[in-house]
């Protein structure tokens, strides 16, 4: 159970950091208008926001490798946490797939962690 958790966290992880670029750094740009689904003029109006944003992905990405290579449960647990409820407030309020994308591996890694104490 404690190896699937850590495959599945360092998945989320991976996943953060992928968020992270996108939003930091692709958002106007065609590939991330297209993933985000936004026009020209609202993603440069939405840009600094869209960095911010990314920037904590990037966090939490950080949080969750320091978890792992520390192998510190209660950090693990924490960041897990953290994505977890990121993905249900971004589910209910900005799109749905979120759930699916986000939440739904950081409640896959949650149990796994539980059930590997």
């Amino acid at each position: 159970m404690e190896t699937l958790a850590a495959i599945l966290i360092g998945f989320i992880a991976v996943e953060h950091v992928g968020f992270m670029v996108l939003e930091m750094f692709f958002w106007t740009h065609r590939v991330g208008r297209k993933i985000f689904q936004q026009s020209k003029e609202a993603a440069e109006s939405s840009r600094l926001l869209a960095a911010n944003q990314g920037l904590y992905n990037g966090f939490l990405a950080a949080g969750l490798v320091w978890g792992l290579l520390g192998n510190d449960w209660s950090v693990k647990f924490f960041f897990t946490a953290c994505v977890l409820i990121a993905g249900i407030y971004g589910g209910i309020t900005v799109k749905r797939s979120i759930l699916a994308v986000q939440a739904l591996p950081a409640l896959l890694a949650l149990l796994l962690l539980l059930a590997a104490r």
